[in-house]
């Protein structure tokens, strides 16, 4: 029987690095890239990169992440959203 994912207890072994990611406590790894790869079923390539949908680094999600092939087109998406909401709203979500 696979157990179930409890948000809160995954929580308490987890912190937020300087760049307001969360990350786990033991292997470092970004719970945004982690969650995207159970999300594809299968690991991220090199150079793909996970973009947060609504700007905020702390909502992990399936319906925020979106995977991008590489560094460019995860900017192309920020210059796309800067046009219509500025640049502070497009990388800070407006904070």
């Amino acid at each position: 029987m696979r157990r179930k994912y409890k948000p809160a207890a995954r929580a308490r072994k987890t912190y937020i690095d300087r760049n307001g990611y969360r990350r786990f406590k033991d292997s470092g790894i970004s719970i945004h890239r982690y969650a995207a790869e159970k999300k594809l079923g299968r690991s991220l390539r090199r150079g793909e990169v996970v973009h947060h949908k609504n700007r905020d680094k702390q909502d992990n999600s399936f319906r925020n992440l979106q995977v991008c092939s590489n560094q460019g087109a995860h900017w192309r998406l920020h210059k796309k959203d800067a046009a219509s909401h500025g640049w502070n709203y497009s990388l800070n979500g407006g904070k």
